[in-house]
């Protein structure tokens, strides 16, 4: 599993956009598999999951982004975590793909 926390001044929609569509045109394998939005008294959440095949590990992993905007803030808070990378039973071997998969979002950030 690999992990990245950011916190950004912007627009809530364009950085969504700008991460759905960066993150699924970096890769021919990218699918978006699953998203949900909620709203409640100002406040906004967005969760993306995203999955494509890895080289390095020779298998596909996953990508869990959710970006989060308070009430009046004109901050947006993103955790992204990657996981899946591994192809081993006992213990990881690898988390190259994972990471390969963050540096991807690094670069949209």
């Amino acid at each position: 599993m690999a992990k990245l926390e950011h916190t950004f001044c912007g627009s809530f929609d364009e950085a969504l956009r700008r991460i759905e569509r960066g993150i699924l045109d970096g890769s021919v394998s990218a699918s978006l598999e699953d998203a949900c939005d909620f709203s409640a008294g100002g406040a906004r959440c967005s969760v993306r999951v995203f999955e494509r095949y890895s080289l390095a590990g020779g298998n596909r992993l996953s990508m869990n982004v959710t970006l989060f905007q308070g009430p009046g803030e004109d901050k947006v808070h993103l955790c992204a975590v990657a996981a899946g990378g591994s192809n081993a039973v006992l213990f990881k071997i690898n988390t190259w793909g994972e990471e390969a998969f963050l540096d991807k979002l690094r670069e949209l950030l």
